[in-house]
């Protein structure tokens, strides 16, 4: 038994020891402009993790995730924007000119508090996401019209965001990268490597705070939701409590991911809730190994990664790309990446190629089990 709990660990403990590893010589070998985006993709794999939480351990598909991800950037964006207009006619952010706006609207007074923005970064998306989650679940709508409802809550809040332009400027979105914070421009060199910092241990803090949410009996709970709800209803417990706190968790988590998304990216507009990003959200899980954590984390960055670096290269080829991984995965890799290496898919692999995997003879069998007996 201890033999069998070791093998399992090894690879977990040797996979965190190359991630951790590469977060810290990231800056000492990345130039600047790398850096960022290798703090961006982090700061998605945030998002990440929530969209496994719901979908990989709960069975709940969300394409909505865009609009907590928008509202944290959103909450940020305007902490930053309040705390740079100090000197601005009206001491209000410059763009509110544009529209013959001369005093402040009432909903931005609450952001001029550093601890009120921190808390709302994840409180707001968190409190939304519970309403909107416990609104459709007490009906119990889930599977293909769960991940449809959200797909159209996104639109909606997509079409409002936009048509916002004496609020929140609309289509243009909020500026972050030329505000100050702590006495240095946000988008400076050295503002940006602690966000890279700060965003690292986020992402370890939320994968220890998920790892412990799936185990135990509440784990065990989310599971029987994603594998047999009716059972787990007749059992006498209540689905709907569930599967609120678990969207609830996954969009503060966006909300986070989305406020250090924002900074380190320099903007934040309604772009951030269009459905194909919303359904890229979805697919970096999918490749990763949904219901296994690290695989969300590796799959939102190595994806964004190669992404960056192929765009880069070749502009149009990125959504032939995206698209044979998508085919990649529900065809051969349902599991995902990590899935196939926790599972069997190495040996699997090979006899795709007709290399027929060793099977041990019934003697052979009944000698291991004498061993074992005599031992």
């Amino acid at each position: 038994m201890f033999q069998a709990f070791q093998q399992r660990r090894w690879p977990l403990i040797i996979l965190w020891v190359v991630i951790v590893a590469a977060i810290v010589a990231a800056p000492a070998v990345l130039p600047v402009f790398r850096l960022n985006l290798l703090g961006r993709f982090l700061s998605l794999a945030i998002v990440a993790l929530g969209i496994d939480l719901i979908w990989g351990f709960t069975g709940l598909l969300s394409l909505g995730q865009g609009i907590f991800f928008a509202l944290g950037g959103y909450v940020a964006a305007m902490y930053l924007q309040l705390n740079s207009s100090g000197d601005l006619p009206n001491g209000i952010p410059e763009f509110f000119s544009l529209y013959g706006v001369n005093r402040l609207p009432a909903f931005w007074e609450p952001f001029h508090s550093p601890l009120f923005t921190l808390v709302a970064i994840w409180l707001v998306p968190a409190v939304l996401a519970a309403v909107l989650g416990n609104l459709v679940f007490r009906n119990r709508i889930k599977g293909v019209y769960f991940s449809i409802l959200t797909q159209a809550a996104l639109l909606v809040f997509f079409n409002f965001f936009n048509g916002q332009q004496k609020l929140i400027n609309g289509t243009n979105g909020l500026k972050t990268d030329v505000t100050q914070l702590f006495g240095q421009m946000v988008g400076s060199p050295e503002m940006q490597r602690g966000f890279f910092w700060l965003t690292s241990v986020v992402v370890i803090l939320a994968w220890l705070l998920l790892r412990w949410v799936v185990r135990g009996r509440f784990g065990d709970v989310l599971i029987a939701i994603r594998d047999d709800e009716p059972r787990l209803r007749f059992a006498g417990y209540n689905p709907t409590l569930f599967k609120t706190i678990v969207f609830a968790i996954a969009g503060g988590l966006a909300g986070i991911g989305g406020a250090l998304y924002t900074v380190q990216s320099g903007i934040v507009s309604p772009q951030y809730m269009t459905v194909p990003f919303s359904i890229e959200m979805v697919i970096w899980v999918a490749v990763g190994g949904r219901g296994t954590l690290v695989g969300a984390i590796l799959g939102a960055v190595v994806i964004n990664y190669a992404k960056s670096l192929v765009s880069e290269a070749l502009p149009q080829s990125w959504l032939f790309i995206q698209g044979g991984l998508f085919i990649l995965v529900v065809t051969a890799l349902p599991e995902g990446v990590i899935g196939w290496f926790r599972g069997d898919g190495p040996r699997n692999w090979l006899n795709r190629f007709g290399i027929s995997r060793r099977s041990e003879t019934y003697p052979r069998l009944d000698l291991e089990g004498q061993e074992e007996v005599q031992s």
